[in-house]
């Protein structure tokens, strides 16, 4: 990973959640996001290895049983490698950016059902593949939706929605849980629909567990 793979999120309008959808992704509501930066990957065993040691296995996989604080810890240690400021996306930012450009489709790709992907049988058997297997969305970004679930910035309120302005929302003042977003190998249903909300306790590492870091545009 290096500064080149930060790809620019023009930014603009859309509709986040989703009606049909659990009841924290209602009401759905237009959120206007600034642009930014996000990596097209997910963060690798290979680019944690340089900033904490651990016992690693394929570098190429994407690091897991990492805590928020962890996250945020690595944020701030390759802020300094790259003299620029990194940190986690938002929940907005994330769902802006995993539909790629597409309004209220269901994942990355449309609306197509999950069974439909590549691959999708035989993957996942034991723990996350390799990043970058399935093809990128609209914005060029791998693994959305997929794979692991990724660490975003905000507290977490199931609630939010009912209060959250209208532009660049970042999540309640305080709270127990920290935002997650996307699919995670271990579950039944290995994607999520880019509206589906996650949380668990910041200190927390679960062996689905990373993220994906993102800047100022």
């Amino acid at each position: 990973m290096t500064p080149n793979d930060l790809v620019l999120i023009p930014g603009g309008e859309f509709l986040m959640g989703q009606e049909d959808g659990r009841d924290e992704e209602r009401p759905v509501h237009r959120v206007i996001v600034s642009p930014f930066r996000l990596c097209r990957f997910q963060v690798t065993n290979c680019d944690f290895l340089a900033f904490r040691k651990f016992a690693a296995a394929n570098p190429i996989l994407p690091v897991t049983s990492v805590s928020w604080f962890d996250a945020s810890e690595y944020c701030r240690w390759l802020s300094a490698q790259w003299s620029m400021e990194l940190r986690l996306p938002t929940e907005a930012e994330w769902e802006f950016a995993a539909r790629g450009g597409m309004e209220q489709k269901l994942y990355p790709w449309g609306d197509s059902p999950v069974n439909s992907r590549p691959g999708h049988a035989s993957q996942w058997q034991s723990g996350p593949e390799p990043i970058a297997l399935s093809e990128p969305n609209g914005y060029g970004l791998y693994d959305m939706c997929e794979n692991v679930h990724e660490w975003c910035s905000d507290w977490y309120d199931p609630l939010y929605y009912q209060v959250s302005p209208e532009c660049d929302p970042q999540g309640p003042a305080s709270g127990t849980r920290r935002a997650s977003r996307g699919g995670a190998w271990r579950h039944h249903i290995k994607f999520s629909r880019c509206a589906a909300r996650s949380s668990i306790p910041p200190e927390f590492r679960y062996a689905d567990y990373g993220f994906r870091i993102a800047a100022k545009a």
